[in-house]
């Protein structure tokens, strides 16, 4: 879902009026069910939700109720005082609300603790909030979803209900705002995805492991050869690596270390006396074997290693969705080891590919860039290095970036274990955000695995290394173009790019005919022999998104001419076999969106 900031004022007002919506609906459950309990209600990216304690579940009907009482308490103009108390007075106020006393216990000794009252209701909250109720537009508020939500997150405690809701200044706005949710609904991949048959899940074999079918085989393909080809333009070398190693290999990478619980273990990790393997979670520590095949010099470099790699990701079931976030999946990844005196070029020339790819698709102009960075003060040891390397490779990237004029937002605490990088990001109908390309500066692996070269003096030098990718995980991408399409993917990349529609049995021989020249010349064709109607053949293709439905009759079998029908555009009128191919043969090979 698109960002909705400007709908209001600026960002601090939208929050701001989300918080203060997020407490109506807590003070609209307390007056109509005083027995549920309170957790927490913040504003999110897209509105606002509280998380509830309550003994029966909150059906439909009852979000209409509670929805109806919030706009009642708008209609109250009810003023929002903030006030604080001393802890024991704080703890005494809250007494029947546990986890409002939870929250208190956790808080430092010095901490404000500060409650905001609204009529007869009061709760814990740092705020800010509107100053009253009459603030909010009571008809422009909806609840959208309950959805259950585990007490701070954690699987071991409570299970909650989490009410979902969105509100705006203005009745139209909401109007629109609801109107563009069921838009993304029609669009959500994971919904058309299944019904145009690009994918499945079977839970037999498992979550976050889709099975891609025949269509969505074909898309993936069709990206995957284009990639390969354009990465072997730009002087990639093509590689192949293995799908597991042993324990000590990820050892070496500090994969072992820092990224341990997101990998596949196969054997006891901590019995050193056995074998122990890993399937792996990326294809750097097994490019870099490549490099160390044998020695190198500065005229080796730059070296660019690519390669199609499944990889395997250990990631939380709550977090899998579709072909968005999954446990298997396939990448278009490469290893480019540099000298220094490359970095720039060679970083620049990386982000120019995978900025072409994107734009090719289609995906370019809804991307933004994201400059992770590492958090010294992590409390989790996640960083390999010295605050000394980090500072080096985050001001060298941050150098890099400016004078190649990317703007982007800085991430902190998203840098990789080794390095600072560049996150090509894209959200999906809804609004969560994922990285779909990522581009790495990496001073810290190479000498782990003593990838030296010898330089231009006969010195042994340690060269720099970038991590990156040019179009990103094909079945995110996958997802995102169904999304992007609505399913009518261009032309280039259908599974399907036309359909031959006899309308006569006099006409199937043609049909034949014109189905075996197309497919000579390489386009993925089929055609419908079946006794039904016209217009239930015309339907069916357009509903399954073909591109191009090929409709021929007896006038086209004596004129030998044909009758193309595209999904967008319409009829295009009788033309020539010749004409036809011509026409297609353009628009695939200009990968024309359409």
């Amino acid at each position: 879902m698109a960002d909705n900031q400007y709908t209001f004022e600026n960002e601090q007002y939208r929050k701001t009026y989300w918080h203060t919506c997020s407490h109506i609906l807590a003070q609209a459950v307390k007056r109509l069910y005083p027995e549920v309990k309170l957790a927490i209600g913040p504003s999110i990216d897209n509105g606002f939700y509280y998380d509830l304690d309550s003994p029966f579940p909150f059906t439909p009907e009852i979000m209409e109720q509670i929805e109806a009482e919030m706009r009642k308490i708008c209609k109250e103009k009810l003023k929002m005082e903030r006030f604080e108390l001393p802890r024991a007075e704080a703890l005494e106020l809250m007494k029947d609300e546990p986890y409002k006393i939870e929250l208190i216990n956790d808080l430092p000794e010095d901490e404000v603790i500060s409650f905001y009252k609204q009529g007869e209701f009061t709760d814990l909250c740092a705020g800010p909030h509107l100053d009253s109720t009459g603030r909010v537009k009571g008809n422009a508020i909806k609840l959208t979803a309950c959805n259950a939500a585990y007490w701070r997150g954690d699987s071991n405690r409570e299970t909650l209900q989490r009410i979902y809701g969105i509100a705006f200044p203005k009745k139209d706005q909401l109007d629109a705002y609801l109107a563009q949710v069921e838009e993304a609904k029609k669009r959500d991949h994971n919904r058309l995805g299944r019904e145009l048959e690009y994918f499945t899940t079977v839970d037999t074999i498992g979550q976050g492991l889709p099975v891609i079918l025949p269509k969505g085989a074909r898309v993936i393909q069709q990206l995957q050869r284009w990639v390969e080809d354009v990465e072997q333009a730009h002087g990639y070398l093509l590689t192949k690596t293995p799908l597991f190693a042993k324990r000590e290999f990820f050892k070496i990478s500090g994969h072992w270390d820092h990224y341990l619980d997101g990998m596949f273990i196969m054997g006891d990790p901590y019995d050193e006396t056995k074998e122990c393997f890993a399937l792996r979670p990326m294809t750097c520590p097994f490019q870099y074997q490549v490099y160390l095949n044998r020695a190198r010099s500065y005229r080796d470099l730059p070296m660019r290693m690519g390669e199609t790699s499944t990889l395997f990701r250990n990631e939380d079931s709550g977090e899998m969705h579709g072909l968005i976030r999954v446990r298997q999946f396939t990448i278009s990844e490469g290893h480019n080891v540099v000298r220094p005196d490359q970095l720039e070029e060679e970083f620049k020339d990386c982000l120019e590919l995978a900025k072409y790819m994107l734009d090719t698709v289609g995906l370019l102009e809804d991307c933004t860039f994201r400059f992770s960075q590492w958090d010294p003060a992590n409390p989790n040891n996640k960083y390999e290095g010295t605050a000394e390397q980090w500072e080096v490779a985050q001001a060298t990237m941050a150098q890099i970036l400016d004078d190649l004029g990317v703007e982007y937002e800085v991430g902190i605490d998203e840098a990789a274990f080794y390095g600072p990088k560049l996150d090509i990001q894209y959200k999906n109908v809804h609004g969560k955000e994922d990285t779909l390309v990522t581009i790495q500066i990496d001073m810290l692996l190479a000498e782990r695995f003593g990838m030296y070269y010898t330089d231009t003096d006969g010195e042994k030098k340690i060269p720099y290394i970038l991590h990156r990718t040019s179009l990103g995980c094909y079945e995110r991408t996958l997802a995102y173009l169904i999304e992007k399409y609505a399913g009518s993917l261009p032309t280039w990349m259908a599974p399907e790019q036309v359909r031959v529609l006899p309308v006569t049995d006099r006409a199937a021989d043609y049909a034949d005919e014109l189905t075996a020249k197309l497919r000579a010349k390489g386009f993925r064709v089929e055609v419908d022999h079946r006794s039904e109607k016209l217009g239930y053949k015309i339907r069916e293709g357009r509903n399954e998104r073909i591109p191009y439905l090929l409709i021929v009759g007896d006038k086209d079998l004596e004129n030998n001419t044909v009758s193309p029908r595209h999904r967008a555009e319409g009829d295009l009128g009788a033309m020539s076999y010749e004409e036809f191919e011509a026409m297609l043969t353009e628009v695939v090979a200009t990968k024309a969106k359409k």
